[in-house]
């Protein structure tokens, strides 16, 4: 039971600081120290004989949050588990495939957190999978397996109630729990920060139900380490490397004229690769053979993201998806310089594409899997970067060639704005993830800095008699 009519009182502190003095109201329940800091000795007084008016009236004390029963909200009434659940399905027709699975990923380690016991019967391992994979997945619950429902029936039963949030302490353990890894490391920062977004959110819909009386996670409690705004420069990949890579997957016997006019549209034009992959021949458009300008232009309208088949609601790998941060219907168009011109007419000729085929199609038909390229890059980096090369951060990712493509055009000093249309972002954020990668331009902005003070020094002469 999470109530208690244990209850003893104590004398109010006084801590006379620097900054003040404050009174602490002091007192347990069932042997558990309570703490209540308050500016004033009028407003203490009040706050310890509202408690001591509800224990003599007979009232419950909650264990989770030391309050009389009178003080809390719903909370104590409604498990967490039933809440995650709730949360998960209202959260599931209003966000994309990724966002599911984040959300999902979340309330697991929450979930794990606000457990009562650990899970002796069950492995770790299983449980966690019940949680992600079944319980917080709206489509698939309903279809797990029994071993499955057993788990998540131990779970509901076993899962405190939403009073734990209204307890500062316990909602610090949570926020330490989740920020955790198994092997007890710290999670990255842009893991942290996203699962304090996606639990801010949570709890703000249980405020919004009267489940709480107010969020626990305001802004600037328990904040989520800082994370850098811009790209690490080791990341870029040198112009020499990037040929040799894109040469090594053209020679590949599986697939490679096809990855690498991926790759290669990627390297030119700096689509996401979900948006590459969304591509079909009629986006590209290719000048006439015999045209002396052979630039060619590409149109992005289109984002497929592989997000998995449990996540989208259709049961597709991919999600189909407008352009990131834009509206529905927005288009981009990027030139392509002469030589993508000529590898991608080259490959469409190969392969016999016609308008309406996809552009960069799967082995057997459909979309481009993210794993065949991902592999396939992988073994580029690991056949043409030296071995110290290959463990630096340096084309890791294929999104890294992407990053590469944008500094290179902001470093031939296009303006931001272009560069900003052409990658699907703003000027702002543009700016600030590649501010450290900008280079080359200095010795011209010397020139002019040196014939301004030239000038300046030239007004400071006096004049001739």
């Amino acid at each position: 039971m999470d109530h208690s009519y244990n209850v003893k009182f104590w004398k109010t502190a006084v801590y006379k600081g620097k900054r003040g003095t404050t009174y602490t109201v002091r007192w347990t329940v069932d042997g558990q120290e309570w703490r209540e800091a308050l500016g004033t000795r009028t407003l203490a007084d009040a706050f310890r004989s509202e408690l001591v008016s509800a224990a003599r009236r007979g009232e419950p004390f909650s264990r989770g949050t030391g309050r009389p029963v009178s003080f809390q909200s719903r909370a104590s009434d409604v498990s967490w588990y039933d809440f995650a659940v709730q949360f998960a399905d209202h959260q599931w027709g209003r966000t994309a495939g990724n966002s599911r699975k984040n959300t999902a990923k979340a309330l697991m380690a929450t979930t794990i957190a606000l457990l009562r016991t650990p899970p002796s019967r069950f492995a770790a391992v299983d449980v966690r999978r019940a949680l992600r994979e079944y319980a917080f997945n709206t489509l698939h619950r309903e279809e797990a397996p029994p071993e499955i429902a057993v788990i998540l029936k131990w779970v509901e039963r076993n899962t405190q109630t939403m009073a734990a949030w209204e307890d500062p302490v316990k909602v610090d353990e949570i926020l330490r729990a989740v920020d955790t890894l198994l092997d007890g490391t710290r999670a990255a920062a842009s893991s942290v920060k996203r699962n304090r977004r996606i639990l801010n959110v949570a709890m703000e819909y249980a405020v919004k139900h009267r489940i709480l009386r107010e969020n626990p996670l305001p802004k600037g409690r328990g904040a989520a380490p800082k994370m850098s705004n811009s790209l690490d420069r080791r990341s870029l990949i040198h112009p020499a490397r990037m040929a040799r890579m894109l040469a090594w997957i053209r020679r590949r016997p599986r697939g490679g004229r096809r990855l690498h006019a991926y790759f290669s549209t990627i390297r030119y034009c700096a689509p996401r690769p979900e948006e590459a992959v969304a591509m079909y021949v009629d986006d590209v458009l290719l000048p006439p053979e015999d045209a002396e300008d052979q630039w060619c232009n590409l149109v992005i309208h289109t984002a497929q993201p592989e997000v998995g088949k449990n996540w989208t609601d259709d049961g597709a790998l991919h999600e189909e998806r407008g352009l990131k941060g834009r509206a529905e219907q927005d288009t981009r168009v990027v030139p392509g310089p002469p030589p993508l011109t000529r590898t991608l007419r080259a490959y469409i000729r190969a392969e016999g594409l016609k308008p309406g085929d996809r552009m960069f199609p799967g082995e057997f038909g459909g979309i481009l899997s993210g794993s065949v390229t991902r592999k396939a890059w992988r073994a580029a980096r690991k056949a043409e970067l030296t071995e110290r090369e290959y463990a630096t951060p340096m084309g890791k990712r294929i999104y890294d060639i992407r990053h590469t493509r944008l500094t290179e055009w902001l470093n031939q000093g296009i303006p931001p704005a272009q560069v900003a249309y052409w990658a699907g972002n703003s000027v702002a954020v543009l700016l600030a993830f590649y501010a450290a990668c900008i280079e080359g331009q200095l010795p011209d902005l010397k020139r002019r800095m040196e014939a301004q003070m030239e000038e300046e020094e030239d007004l400071l002469q006096p004049e001739a008699d």
